[in-house]
């Protein structure tokens, strides 16, 4: 087909440009001389909620944290993951928990149809705080079937393994997600349950305390003995360990200044990147 050869054509050609663009700029930057430094912001307010953090709490520097999180005592959210509480409803992690690397935490917004059933909109009511909206004596700015406001909370001595996706949902103390796991809205979790690797949780469903749980759509693999449970609560002591000690290489202030004095002691130019 002419059509099909000339569309892959097409496309091979600006690869083959966007990368020799890519390719040349670098080569045009090096030959400068010019160092590059980035200035990435762990935490970050929105719509007037600022993350808040224990003075022991560890946010990696290229981890983010938006809005409405709530870190409690020693908790720790990894590098690269997402903690993102933006749509007005909050997120909290609690005592000893960790966000590992690459996993992303959010919430559902509140529904458009909410917003506009507000009586009381004209005059400067929202339901941006996700506090809901009243009509004829009801709420109806909440999103979950079940009532309750889209929220995602995290228990204490939770470990949320690297690349999972938790939406709108509760996980209670002592749970072990697995990594790659998915969490979605409305789901609860309850306290000493292991999720292994890639299990997904549909939305709504309910997972009973003491039982181990895998597989797409979940399922129950077998209860949890005495050391099982107790492995869940080391699991989360030890990153805490490993979250003290990565605190103390990394400045509250960040260490983006020592970088560039080490730049100037070796009278580099540097820009930001």
């Amino acid at each position: 087909n002419a059509n099909t050869s000339e569309i892959c054509l097409t496309m091979a050609t600006k690869a083959v440009v966007g990368r020799a663009l890519r390719e040349t700029g670098a080569a045009l930057k090096h030959h400068t001389g010019l160092e590059v430094f980035t200035r990435h912001r762990p935490t970050m307010a929105f719509l007037n909620h600022r993350p808040f953090q224990t003075n022991d709490t560890f946010i990696a520097p290229t981890a983010s944290v938006i809005g409405n999180v709530t870190n409690w005592d020693e908790s720790s959210v990894w590098y690269n993951a997402v903690v993102r509480a933006d749509s007005g409803f909050p997120i909290t992690i609690g005592f000893l928990s960790n966000v590992q690397e690459g996993a992303v935490v959010t919430t559902l917004s509140s529904p458009k149809d909410a917003i506009d059933s507000d009586p009381l909109k004209n005059v400067g009511h929202s339901n941006a705080t996700g506090d809901g909206v009243v009509v004829a004596g009801g709420e109806v700015g909440k999103v979950l079937e079940t009532g309750f406001p889209p929220v995602t909370h995290i228990g204490h001595y939770c470990s949320i393994g690297s690349g999972s996706v938790l939406v709108s949902c509760r996980v209670d103390d002592l749970v072990d997600v697995g990594d790659k796991c998915t969490i979605l809205e409305g789901a609860w979790v309850e306290s000493n349950v292991i999720l292994e690797p890639g299990s997904v949780v549909p939305p709504y469903t309910r997972i009973p305390s003491g039982g181990r749980w895998g597989g797409n759509p979940i399922k129950f693999l077998g209860d949890l003995g005495d050391g099982a449970k107790e492995g869940i609560k080391k699991k989360a002591e030890g990153r805490g360990v490993m979250a003290k000690e990565h605190t103390v290489e990394f400045l509250p202030v960040g260490s983006t200044y020592l970088h560039l004095e080490d730049l100037e002691k070796e009278g580099k130019t540097a820009i930001q990147g």
